[in-house]
């Protein structure tokens, strides 16, 4: 079994000046993720969970506290190197999908491969090869305004994993799908995880994507009040 933390977070603190109000977003988190672990950040809205989540993906910066992923502390680390530690070793996937509207399904999901530097044949074959294993063989010359939420919502997943990026991270991915939909690409996702051994760490209040989580944590005003292992599997 794999123990080696995907992500280290030790004392973290975010506080949001607001004015002469100082806002504690995350209080003292102490979090650790193995790599290959299916995790859910749960809580209502403005429980912590999405700026713990642009935290460890380098997004934001913490208050307080040490922040390590892929091996490397990154809550000191500087813009460049920041830059490239996302796009070498970690996939996002937003709520709102962030798919660039001028480029067909195949180029949205050959961006970050492009911005790797890699070769326009292999781009192109990898794109299409993911594309298929997420149910999109067809779409590929689909730009993002011809294809419905939950395609493009295949589509980001497919630009997240294409480049096999140690880390993904999830923002609601399902709140703009219906259920049907939502439970199609959270099936995807446990099977990427259980097939390539992506990390996933996925924010969300959506019951059915917790009951997809292998380790639950639960957060309430900045602070995790719980953490649960749904599987038996250390995640």
């Amino acid at each position: 079994m794999n123990t080696t933390n995907a992500v280290t977070c030790r004392k973290v603190d975010k506080i949001f000046e607001q004015g002469e109000l100082a806002v504690h977003a995350l209080s003292d988190v102490d979090l650790e993720v193995k790599s290959g672990g299916f995790v859910c950040l749960s809580g209502p809205s403005g429980s912590g969970k999405t700026t713990l989540l642009n935290m460890i993906g380098g997004l934001d910066r913490p208050s307080d506290g040490e922040i390590t992923v892929a091996g490397q502390r990154i809550d000191q680390m500087r813009m460049s190197d920041l830059a490239e530690l996302r796009l070498q070793h970690i996939g996002f996937v937003f709520q709102a999908y962030n798919l660039i509207p001028v480029l067909s399904a195949r180029e949205n999901v050959e961006f970050v491969m492009q911005l790797q530097g890699l070769p326009a044949h292999e781009r192109s074959q990898r794109a299409l090869a993911i594309l298929d294993q997420v149910g999109l063989n067809g779409m590929e010359d689909r730009r993002p305004g011809e294809l419905s939420g939950g395609q493009q919502q295949r589509v980001a997943v497919a630009r997240a994993i294409v480049s096999n990026p140690a880390l993904i991270l999830a923002d609601e991915p399902t709140a703009n799908l219906d259920s049907a939909t939502a439970e199609k690409l959270m099936e995807l996702m446990r099977e990427l995880n259980a097939q390539i051994g992506t990390t996933f760490i996925i924010s969300t209040h959506d019951k059915l994507v917790m009951s997809y989580a292998r380790r639950l944590i639960k957060m309430h005003d900045g602070e995790i009040i719980d953490d649960i292992q749904q599987d038996g599997r250390d995640a």
